[in-house]
């Protein structure tokens, strides 16, 4: 379950301030209704997917290990 700021207060805020939690969590949200999104949706999801392509896809360290996977978990 995410536990963190909501689309409200992050709307008022640069997609560079985001944590990598709360991208993960939007872009995963959003990505389910792309089908149904209208125009500011989609500009939206295309600034969240720009912002973590910006951060190098946020993999951690590219790979997984014992201590961690390989996508940011946000549950």
């Amino acid at each position: 379950m995410y536990v963190g700021r909501d689309m409200t207060e992050l709307s008022m805020m640069s997609k560079k301030e985001w944590t990598d939690k709360e991208l993960a969590y939007f872009h995963r949200s959003l990505q389910q209704v792309v089908p149904y999104l209208n125009a500011e949706g989609v500009t939206i999801h295309r600034e969240i997917v720009k912002e973590i392509m910006s951060r190098g896809s946020m993999s951690q360290e590219d790979e997984a290990s014992y201590e961690h996977g390989s996508r940011v978990h946000f549950e």
